[in-house]
């Protein structure tokens, strides 16, 4: 906590200077990190942080058609959409982490080869069921592999749409899809097993990237935060919860 609160101190954030309430949209993908790193903030400088959390569409959605917002720690596709880039701040958005493709499956199962693209394609094709989101910068990455594998007319009717990762993580550890294809941080969660990343040959990542909003009234705050989140302290725990820090 010394830590941080020196950091904080360095960034210009004096602990309870003023108490924002800070809304946060964020990517289904970082909640993890978010959750933590957002409790480490508040106790340090007094603000308060209320996440929002989707898939990208869900994303634009919030950003352009559902009331005022502080800041985002969302995937970069977010700010491609230019209805959603006209509500952040002016200027590039800040990378903040990374990470990349990976399959598991039900904890105690077999765990098939994916250690080549030829691999990871016969172990697709084999596959009865996969669990993934298609309506999210994951899926976006996700049918790019498929395309580069020459399966995406096969993957049409294998994969069962999942809505957030939650839900992802459950349909493959009850059984209810016999592969798990998503960002491998959220796949290590329990009930699964990691095979592992996808090959580098045909890896893809999704990066998560960070502006404040353009009208919030808390943008001392906000920018405080984003600071926050691209200090040693936080890319630690970026780390330790299986994303790249930016």
């Amino acid at each position: 906590m010394k830590s941080l609160l020196l950091t904080l101190a360095m960034l210009a954030v004096p602990p309870m200077a003023h108490a924002a309430e800070l809304k946060v949209l964020a990517g289904g993908g970082i909640a993890g990190p978010m959750r933590e790193l957002g409790a480490q903030f508040e106790r340090a400088s007094g603000h308060k942080l209320a996440f929002r959390f989707g898939t990208t569409p869900e994303l634009i959605r919030m950003a352009t058609s559902e009331g005022p917002f502080d800041l985002g720690v969302v995937p970069v596709d977010v700010f491609r959409a230019p209805e959603a880039r006209a509500r952040f701040a002016a200027g590039a958005p800040i990378e903040i982490a990374r990470v990349g493709l990976g399959v598991a499956v039900r904890a105690g199962s077999p765990k098939p080869d994916i250690s080549t693209p030829d691999a990871l394609k016969s172990t697709l094709l084999k596959a009865q069921s996969i669990a993934t989101i298609p309506a999210s910068a994951t899926g976006s990455q996700l049918l790019k592999v498929f395309e580069r594998l020459g399966i995406t007319e096969e993957m049409r009717a294998r994969i069962k749409p999942q809505p957030a990762p939650a839900a992802l993580v459950q349909a493959v550890a009850g059984g209810e899809a016999e592969l798990g294809v998503f960002l491998t941080n959220v796949l290590t969660a329990p009930g699964l097993d990691l095979v592992g990343p996808f090959p580098a040959e045909v890896q893809q990542n999704v990066v998560f990237a960070s502006a404040a909003a353009a009208d919030t009234r808390e943008a001392e705050a906000a920018n405080a935060f984003i600071a926050f989140l691209k200090t040693p302290e936080a890319a630690a725990v970026i780390r330790s919860q299986g994303m790249t820090p930016g």
